[in-house]
């Protein structure tokens, strides 16, 4: 009965852990005989093979995020801005050109996990003509995905998107700025605006 009682209080902590956390504990516990990287290891080392070709989005970013909500008030007729939700530097993503859909140019894939046997492709970017515009699309959950227009500022090494939807009688509008971590350009030493 003992036994039993032990494993009916121990089953909610099991169940509580993450597979995610499980594989990173086995896999901190096994010894290799050969050097190992991981997964953002292998994505810098491809960032810095060559950086010659300047304006390129290839690279890792932080990500950050406001979310404004406008409209009008319950008794008041005067339109007003709100700012929802502000998140700076909220996950840490990878874009890398893609080859094999030509139905988009570059992938987006996040960083902020480690130690995952794979990784989950996000979003996709594709240029407009001759310009520095981009359509991204991020992929939900079930299937749907979620529609921005970006801009790419080479000179800043700064990506920014926009979405605006609305809901009733308010309109959100959701802004993402991705900035350049890795690769560098030489002699910048700030990425802010």
């Amino acid at each position: 009965m003992k036994k039993l009682a032990l494993f009916g209080l121990l089953l909610p902590a099991v169940v509580g852990c993450s597979v995610e956390k499980l594989y990173q504990m086995n896999q901190n516990r096994k010894v290799y005989p050969y050097e190992q990287v991981s997964f953002h290891d292998v994505v810098k080392r491809y960032m810095s093979k060559d950086y010659t070709s300047v304006g390129s989005i290839e690279g890792i970013y932080s990500v950050s995020v406001v979310i404004e909500k406008k409209g009008k008030g319950l008794l008041s007729p005067v339109e007003k801005n709100k700012i929802m939700t502000r998140k700076e530097n909220y996950t840490t993503v990878a874009i890398i050109r893609d080859g094999t859909d030509p139905g988009r140019e570059f992938i987006e894939i996040p960083l902020d996990k480690e130690h995952l046997p794979s990784y989950s492709v996000r979003g996709e970017f594709t240029r407009m003509t001759d310009s520095n515009i981009m359509i991204y699309k991020h992929f939900e959950s079930r299937g749907e995905y979620s529609t921005y227009t970006f801009t790419y500022d080479a000179a800043r090494d700064m990506l920014e998107g926009v979405r605006k939807e609305n809901s009733g009688q308010a309109e959100y509008t959701y802004q993402l700025t991705y900035i350049k971590l890795h690769p560098k350009k030489e002699g910048v030493t700030s990425n802010r605006p």
